[in-house]
């Protein structure tokens, strides 16, 4: 049963996807933020097709942990699910990710219309320049930061060293740093084409202020998003028996 209804998720996200593709093209010559409520549209269909053909849905905690104003959002990233998801949690994230994404033909241009912070992994200090220079445009247009500190995708109960570019933003833009926890690794892994009944919990854990040095700030952010990860991870097998 989870095969098929993974099947007929993915034929119905190709179909929902290359309509709206088609129907935002003139989308691309309209200034950046016309194209905020139209990839919000995106996202909720997808998540309504996850919801009804695979019956996964979502629950968002600790809403209430968000700062006002610009902060950076440093989630664990397990799941593709995630890489869309904060679209409907925040309003007008700016995603950290690398630049090779935005070159796809359409889906990357699309994704770099919503004005994503892209960097060049191969360029060393310039793609941290470049980092720094995008989240300050970001925090100026008091936009919320999204930055996966990992780099990559984790399965449910690995770890993977945190990248100190979260410090390093945090140490130029004088904003707080927002730990996530989720568990949606549990229901839709990495390279795999299944998704699993039950319900993605993603939870905002209190900000760490500004002015923390680099290594008490990457010692607790870490600390503090594996903790409360491996909570949720328990309590998803718990109770959907993933």
């Amino acid at each position: 049963m989870t095969t098929a209804r993974s099947l007929l998720f993915f034929v119905l996200f190709q179909l929902w996807t290359a309509i709206l593709t088609l129907a935002y093209l003139p989308l691309l010559l309209l200034p950046r933020r016309v194209m905020v409520p139209f990839a919000r549209l995106w996202v909720r269909g997808v998540l309504a097709l996850l919801a009804a053909v695979c019956g996964l849905r979502y629950e968002f905690r600790g809403g209430a942990a968000m700062p006002k104003g610009p902060a950076i959002i440093a989630a664990k990233h397990q799941s593709a699910f995630e890489t869309f998801a904060f679209h409907l949690l925040l309003d007008d994230p700016a995603y950290v990710l690398k630049r090779e994404l935005t070159w796809i033909p359409f889906f990357g241009w699309y994704l770099a219309k919503t004005g994503v912070i892209a960097i060049d992994r191969s360029a060393g200090t310039k793609a941290l320049k470049a980092m720094v220079k995008g989240g300050e445009d970001a925090v100026a247009a008091g936009r919320p930061i999204i930055v996966f500190p990992e780099g990559t995708r984790t399965p449910p109960g690995e770890r993977q060293p945190y990248h100190s570019g979260v410090a390093m933003l945090s140490g130029a833009l004088k904003v707080p740093v927002v730990p996530v926890a989720l568990n949606s690794g549990l229901y839709w892994a990495r390279r795999s084409f299944l998704k699993r009944p039950g319900t993605i919990v993603i939870e905002a854990l209190p900000a760490i202020a500004p002015g923390l040095d680099r290594k008490t700030l990457m010692a607790a952010l870490e600390a503090r998003i594996e903790t409360a990860t491996d909570a949720l991870i328990a309590e998803g097998r718990a109770r959907d028996g993933v």
